[in-house]
């Protein structure tokens, strides 16, 4: 079975906009522009597209799983179905451990394990260093969007939003080994 490529992608700041609380409400849920065509772009070149996501919010009792599910649709929806898993980590450091959690990598190691994934033709997109952390930790190439953050790795690319990110992956997919 021929190994797949995949572009993970945290969902707060990448997919849908940052609230800098938890976004959980489906009225102040908002995928960010050129999110769809952007997914869009990747879809057509052969990429799985994974989101990869904390959702401490659910073990704090901020926000119950529910409410996530329907943000999780309401993103499918308007980025056409496109959106091959999600993943998501309900914990949080302070109530419980999760290997799960960013900037651990269990989440991907899963996805990558159930889907065949090549880590090498793959990539982690993100806007927090967590995000970055966890995609190193796996394996794949990485991508810090939206400018907030440093990234804390050399081989880090930078990219101002989604789509951008897609152009930086499909032009580094056309390099030569």
């Amino acid at each position: 079975m021929q190994k797949q490529k995949c572009v993970f992608l945290d969902r707060d700041g990448v997919l849908n906009r940052e609230l800098g609380d938890y976004a959980y409400r489906l009225d102040h849920f908002e995928v960010l522009p050129r999110v769809p065509e952007a997914l869009a772009l990747l879809k057509q070149h052969g990429f799985l597209l994974i989101v990869i996501t904390n959702q401490s919010g659910i073990s704090k009792g901020i926000f119950q799983r529910a409410d996530m599910e329907a943000c999780h649709r309401k993103l499918q929806d308007t980025c056409n179905q496109l959106i091959d898993d999600i993943y998501f980590a309900p914990g949080h450091q302070t109530i419980s451990a999760s290997l799960s959690r960013k900037p651990d990598s269990l989440m991907l190691e899963k996805a990558i394990a159930k889907y065949n994934i090549d880590p090498n033709l793959s990539w982690m997109v993100g806007d927090v260093p967590r995000d970055i952390a966890a995609g190193l930790k796996a394996g794949v190439r990485t991508i810090m969007v939206g400018g907030r953050h440093q990234p804390a790795d050399a081989h880090t690319l930078e990219a101002e939003d989604l789509w951008e990110a897609a152009q930086l992956i499909l032009a580094e997919t056309k390099k030569p080994a």
